[in-house]
């Protein structure tokens, strides 16, 4: 390590932080923002929301006796400050690299990583039932939430701070709100009255006031009421806090967030109050590096960008369109044509795409915050009154919204289109993030329609045929993170639900594959060419309904198929293709599903996994050989390794 980290050099754990006098902590705080910006310029990774936590996180283990005492973060994109304090400060530039670290909290990892976060709004719930399971064993640690402003949008949030307040567990929530400046909140005055309402002193005196009034009947009461009024009038005036104090809460704040004496000495009072306490900083995203503190939200995740500038540093060749662009530009202009069709996000207009939908058609797409299950049962409400509402949201977040998706959509048989990017294998944010299971747990709900398209045109046709011609349900269009296969932007068409198209036709072995998987079938289908074995190339397009003539067609003409998905095998597309041959008494024909295992994948580039999961191109010809009682020849094998 570069000899200007003189404290952070010295610091591999918590333990070696706390040695420190409070003196150098303002010093280690700037040593780890700039080793942070230091190194993830150049790999990459989550950026803005660590920057703004570098303070806060650096005072929690100063004043924590961490492992023991337990940092519940929520989502983890803040998580990079607390993995450089604990112990991965050298492998940091490894993270979210295949072998490396990961980009959010994962107690596998690190005893310090309390609770698995990859999202949002989880953190006081696990920090309740840590602090439950502390009290029924009779153990004594201090269990903390931070939780950023935005997956304080996300209804869990409250439900678990509701609970908290019925409970009234020795507990900590810690806001990290990053939404206002820090002038117009952060005061002199409310600065004194939190140091005074968290000082011992203070809650000795109205712990006596509240007992000696106890026992003095009916002027007790009085006496409590009148001493509770004035409290909470002159907190009502100094601070936000109303609406955590009546949840339950002890509520102090808010304070500056990046001021790290008075955090530490704010956290040192406040760890000694009983009951659960609500601790509001003010923190700005970014903080400390220019061009994340004037655009934190194109720098809240970023790949290789210039230090000095925060510019990306592009890669040659041509620039193909992203997926999530694709749909973006679909949306448009079915929009133009349809004036019923609106959009609903649930706060990732950029990642979804819809933010240029946005910008267009500012009064049909919706913004409802980290909060799926309402994103959903909002666009059942939409679609009971005749609208056509798109909801674009990423697979693994869609798991959050299951019941809304049956009770609220398929029962009542509303049109709702679910547009689910991030399908698949999503790379290097990992299992938390990988869009693994749509395919199972979508196409087991009554009356629904799931497809996947091979190409940006097919999502065009398909997103065009979701919204125009299709009424009867719900419908579903998955598709992967990341760019298509560079096709040009033709008039959308309209598919028939459930027909599927034969790609490449062939004589020895069906491949059937769907979404992504078909091109890398096709090419799979290459290279068995050139090793003698025909294979014929389906794009199903349609999990649900699958297209029985189809299955007719292929039992009628092979023996063995083989089929492709980017999705868990247990419940997904080779799952339903084995079903149509059971409908269909279809039972002497041999089929191998490829799929993704049963356990959770972990981080690193989609070509990586791909290769590791045998879904890549040589992966599917292998399989195929293999079956055909063959082998590749190494040539042909290599000859591909080197093109690719």
């Amino acid at each position: 390590m570069s000899e200007k980290y003189k404290y952070l050099n010295k610091i591999n754990s918590p333990e070696d932080l706390r040695k420190l006098e409070k003196s150098a902590i303002p010093q280690v705080c700037n040593e780890v923002r700039d080793f942070m910006v230091d190194t993830i310029t150049k790999s990459g990774g989550h950026f803005g929301a660590g920057l703004g936590v570098v303070e806060l996180t650096v005072a929690l283990h100063y004043v924590f006796n961490t492992p023991k005492d337990k940092i519940i973060f929520d989502v983890g994109h803040q998580g990079y400050p607390h993995k450089i304090i604990t112990g991965r400060r050298d492998v940091l530039h490894t993270i979210r690299k295949k072998g490396g670290i990961s980009g959010f909290l994962k107690p596998a990892e690190s005893p310090y990583d309390a609770f698995g976060a990859g999202h949002a709004s989880t953190s006081i719930s696990a920090a309740l039932g840590m602090a439950t399971a502390r009290d029924l064993k009779g153990e004594d640690y201090n269990v903390a939430a931070i939780i950023g402003d935005g997956s304080m949008t996300g209804g869990m949030a409250f439900e678990a701070m509701n609970n908290c307040g019925v409970q009234k567990r020795n507990m900590i929530v810690i806001l990290n709100d990053n939404d206002f400046s820090i002038a117009s909140n952060v005061s002199a005055l409310s600065n004194y009255f939190n140091e005074l309402y968290a000082s011992t002193t203070m809650q000795k005196i109205r712990d006596n006031i509240w007992d000696i009034a106890g026992k003095m009947d009916s002027l007790g009461d009085r006496l409590r009421r009148i001493a509770s009024r004035l409290e909470d009038g002159v907190k009502a005036i100094v601070t936000p806090g109303v609406l955590f104090e009546a949840l339950g809460f002890n509520y102090f704040g808010p304070i500056d967030g990046h001021n790290v004496q008075k955090l530490i000495k704010m956290l040192t009072l406040i760890k000694e109050v009983r009951g659960p306490v609500f601790l509001h900083i003010i923190t700005q995203k970014g903080k400390g590096y220019a061009p994340a503190e004037n655009d934190a939200h194109k720098l809240h995740a970023i790949g290789k960008i210039d230090r000095e500038t925060g510019t990306p540093i592009k890669s040659s060749g041509k620039k193909i369109p992203k997926y999530q662009d694709v749909f973006g530009h679909a949306m448009i202009k079915e929009m133009e044509k349809n004036k019923k069709i609106v959009g609903i996000t649930a706060a990732m207009p950029d990642g979804t795409g819809l933010d240029m939908v946005q910008e267009k058609f500012s009064e049909r797409v919706f913004d409802v915050g980290i909060a799926e299950g309402h994103a959903v049962t909002y666009a059942a409400g939409m679609a009971m009154q005749g609208l056509v509402p798109v909801v674009a949201i990423y697979s693994s977040f869609l798991q959050r919204a299951y019941d809304q998706i049956i009770h609220d959509v398929s029962l009542q048989k509303l049109h709702v289109v679910f547009a689910i990017d991030r399908a698949g294998l999503v790379g290097s944010d990992g299992p938390t993030h990988h869009g693994t299971l749509d395919l199972s747990y979508l196409r087991v709900i009554p009356g629904i329609v799931v497809m996947a398209p091979k190409d940006e045109q097919e999502l065009r046709n398909m997103l065009h045929t979701a919204v125009n011609h299709y009424d009867k349900g719900p419908v579903v269009i998955r598709y992967p993170r990341g760019s298509g296969l560079g096709l040009d932007d033709k008039p959308a068409s309209q598919i028939r639900i459930g027909q599927s198209e034969t790609l490449k036709e062939g004589k020895d072995i069906a491949i059937l594959a769907i979404g992504k998987m078909v091109t890398t079938s096709l090419k799979a289908a290459e290279i068995l060419e050139e090793n003698n074995i025909s294979a014929e190339v389906i794009n199903a397009r349609f999990v649900k309904p699958i297209d029985m003539k189809m299955i007719d067609s292929i039992y009628s003409r092979f023996d063995k198929v083989i089929t492709v998905e980017d999705n868990q095998k247990q419940g997904g597309f080779g799952s339903a293709v084995l079903e149509a041959f059971s409908v269909k008494n279809h039972t002497n024909i041999e089929t191998k599903i490829l799929g993704l295992p049963d356990n959770p994948v972990e981080h690193g580039s989609q070509d990586e996994l791909h290769a590791d999961l045998g879904l890549d191109a040589v992966g599917i010809a292998n399989s195929a050989a293999q079956m055909l009682s063959m082998e590749l020849k190494s040539e042909t094998v290599n000859d591909y390794i080197k093109m690719k």
